[in-house]
């Protein structure tokens, strides 16, 4: 049996209730399909940063790439500045270990109300490309403190960067609707945009099964909140993915249920696995954190690690769970943290799943797939 050694982060705020409801579901999971699951916590983030001045230490990277993969809960704290605490662990993870693509899947789930009047079932995948774009370290401020400061922010768009998020996106595509939709803003942002949608374009007419539409990304927001359920893959570029995926797991009722997976989609190095939501400092310590996005992500995990059918079971479970009424108060259920997991746990030991059931349950392709773009 091969141990898959996973790297834990709780990190800040209601990380550090989340992830280890997650990891019990996980390691009841592991014991019901004998999976080898070893897990190695550190404790890096917030409070490390109070103590060293750092989020991680030095050779934080070189500790993580031991591993297969990383679970990672929350980060940021009202005490350390939101650059510091994102460019010092979470940024350097990605770029370092090349996860260029962060799949954040949006889908209605039974017993999360949605805030939309429609009841039509949402199911869309968004493709963020996750390692350059608006996110680029160029750029920098002069003039400090005089009344014509300034600063200067570069988006950096490569066609290598762009392609590879775009032919991941239409082979996703490929196995599901055949419909992918490009968040764009070239109407007004007149350099980078345009080169977006040009890459984006000649990618996609590699995949002849499916059909792209370019969207303003204004445009592109209200189709999310007045009909989602004609969206199906989504691809945008770093800011843009990040702003529409918030929106869009706030459309299926709750930003504490979304999951996410940061993607090294050849397998070179470890991906990361996290929530959606930040670290809520507002609600931490009290019992309220939602676990559904850190369950999701780790069903997403177990995914990745090739177990698509414990995956499944860990999704069936949590489902379940907010399928009878049990959901934490953000969902309009009345469990705290520990018993919406209890409830998970019983339903993990109470379902069954054929032994046919390996449909991937986040829609992932296999990282072959995924590495093997048409050239």
């Amino acid at each position: 049996m091969t141990t898959h050694k996973i790297a834990v982060i709780a990190g800040d705020g209601i990380g550090k209730e989340v992830v280890p409801a997650a990891i019990e579901c996980l390691e009841r999971i592991a014991g019901i399909h004998s999976l080898s699951l070893e897990f190695t916590y550190f404790g890096w983030g917030s409070d490390y940063y109070s103590r060293h001045g750092r989020m991680m230490p030095l050779d934080g990277l070189e500790q993580l790439a031991l591993h297969d993969a990383i679970f990672l809960g929350a980060v940021g704290s009202p005490d350390v500045p939101d650059a510091e605490s994102l460019w010092g662990l979470l940024i350097p993870i990605r770029r370092e270990f090349r996860q260029y693509i962060n799949l954040r899947p949006v889908k209605t789930l039974d017993g999360v109300r949605s805030p939309l009047a429609s009841t039509e079932p949402i199911d869309i995948l968004i493709v963020r490309e996750n390692n350059e774009g608006e996110y680029s370290e160029v750029g920098g401020r002069v003039y400090r403190g005089l009344p014509h400061e300034a600063a200067v922010q570069e988006t950096i768009f490569t066609r290598l960067g762009v392609s590879r998020a775009a032919h991941f996106a239409a082979s996703l595509a490929a196995t599901r609707k055949g419909r992918l939709t490009s968040a764009t803003k070239s109407n007004g942002i007149i350099h980078t945009m345009p080169f977006w949608d040009e890459v984006v374009e000649e990618t996609t007419r590699l995949y002849p099964g499916v059909t792209l539409t370019s969207e303003l990304v204004d445009a592109l927001a209200a189709h999310l909140v007045l009909k989602p359920w004609t969206l199906d893959v989504i691809v945008a570029s770093n800011l843009l993915g990040d702003i529409l995926s918030d929106l869009g797991s706030s459309v299926t009722g709750s930003i504490g249920v979304a999951p996410s997976a940061n993607l090294n989609p050849e397998g070179d190095y470890p991906s990361l696995f996290e929530p959606v939501h930040g670290s809520a400092p507002d609600i931490a310590g009290k019992g309220l954190a939602n676990p559904v996005g850190q369950m999701w992500s780790g069903a997403m995990m177990l995914d990745h690690l090739g177990f698509p059918v414990a995956a499944r079971h860990l999704q069936e479970a949590f489902e379940s769970a907010l399928r009878e009424g049990l959901g934490t108060r953000d969902v309009g259920g009345p469990s705290s943290t520990s018993e919406f997991t209890a409830a998970v746990l019983a339903a993990i030991d109470a379902i069954e799943l054929p032994a046919e059931a390996d449909l991937l349950i986040s829609g992932m392709p296999s990282a072959p797939a995924a590495a093997a773009a048409p050239s």
